[in-house]
């Protein structure tokens, strides 16, 4: 068995949980690889994550709060590595509370003692300026048209996401048009900072914050929420779980300047956005769950 710990090295009790664990794993004849939750940079290489990775590993154990579970994640992917979170940050709403010790919460997971909780993510797909959309048959750039064609086959920008997708004010700080369309249909023609589609898992994070939804843990559909919009008619949007959301930025640069982060984390491109589609994910991303409290009973304790 091969165990991916990854710890955020800023938090010391983060660091001196991982020496212990990695002691006790050593003592179990458990193989193990140690990644510093700063080497998750969309910036770095991740030759020892990737290594461990290609070589199986069975766990990846997190010692950290949300971010670092969300950085995890992403270098994780589709590939249904569970992920053991406990938590040594401060919201810790996706990792287990650290209250009964690492030793004992990962040996109870190696038991098999943890629930499995399968968390949709989500596939975002970017089209810039000059290059063809493959989903679309209208090349103008100026609504969103869906084609059955499949994300996978089309070869485009592709980017992870385990919380949400937020599309907000770029470098000039104006306000963004754009076009929002859900599987081929228009919705709307929108002013505003932005918008946030989001997993069911992200439904309390950004969007919570902008005014969505919560949303249970186990549904796999969107959640879109515009945020700051110049109207009086805005509202949260739920999707089915196949739908695509398509969002359309126009042509002229003064109004289309938007700034696109993952989960928090830039993306950066060479030209200029003209069109973003978010869909499911392939394959979900598996939370181990040790002695958790129910969803609505830890809601109620940290929103209301």
């Amino acid at each position: 068995m091969h165990i991916l710990i990854v710890r955020n090295n800023s938090n010391s009790k983060a660091v001196d949980a991982s020496l212990l664990l990695a002691t006790y794993l050593a003592t179990q004849g458990v193989e193990y690889t140690l990644v510093d939750s700063t080497e998750l940079s969309c910036a770095c290489d991740h030759d020892s994550l990737n290594a461990a990775l290609a070589a199986g590993v069975e766990m990846a154990v997190v010692l950290g709060g949300d971010g670092t579970i969300l950085r995890t994640a992403r270098q994780i992917g589709t590939t249904g590595v569970p992920i053991l979170g406990i938590n040594f940050g401060r919201l810790g709403f996706l990792a287990n509370s650290s209250d009964a010790g690492v030793v004992a919460i990962v040996a109870a997971a190696l038991a098999g003692d943890v629930v499995a909780e399968q968390r949709a993510n989500l596939r975002i797909d970017v089209v810039c300026e000059g290059e063809p959309d493959p989903w679309s048959d209208d090349d103008d750039g100026e609504g969103p048209s869906y084609e059955a064609a499949s994300p996978c086959e089309a070869g485009a920008r592709s980017f992870f996401a385990l919380n949400e997708l937020a599309v907000t004010r770029g470098a000039n700080g104006r306000v963004i048009d754009f076009t929002l369309g859900v599987s081929g249909s228009h919705v709307a023609e929108m002013r505003g900072d932005g918008l946030v589609v989001a997993t069911a898992t992200g439904s309390t994070a950004y969007a919570l914050s902008a005014g969505g939804p919560l949303v249970a843990p186990g549904f796999t559909g969107l959640v879109v929420v515009p945020l700051a919009p110049h109207t009086l008619h805005s509202r949260a949007i739920v999707t089915a779980s196949n739908d695509v959301v398509e969002m359309g930025l126009p042509r002229d640069a003064a109004r289309r300047d938007a700034t696109l982060f993952a989960d928090g984390e830039l993306l950066s491109f060479d030209r200029p956005v003209r069109r973003i589609y978010v869909s499911r994910g392939e394959a979900p991303t598996v939370l181990l769950r040790h002695q958790h409290e129910g969803f609505y009973e830890h809601a109620a304790k940290v929103f209301f």
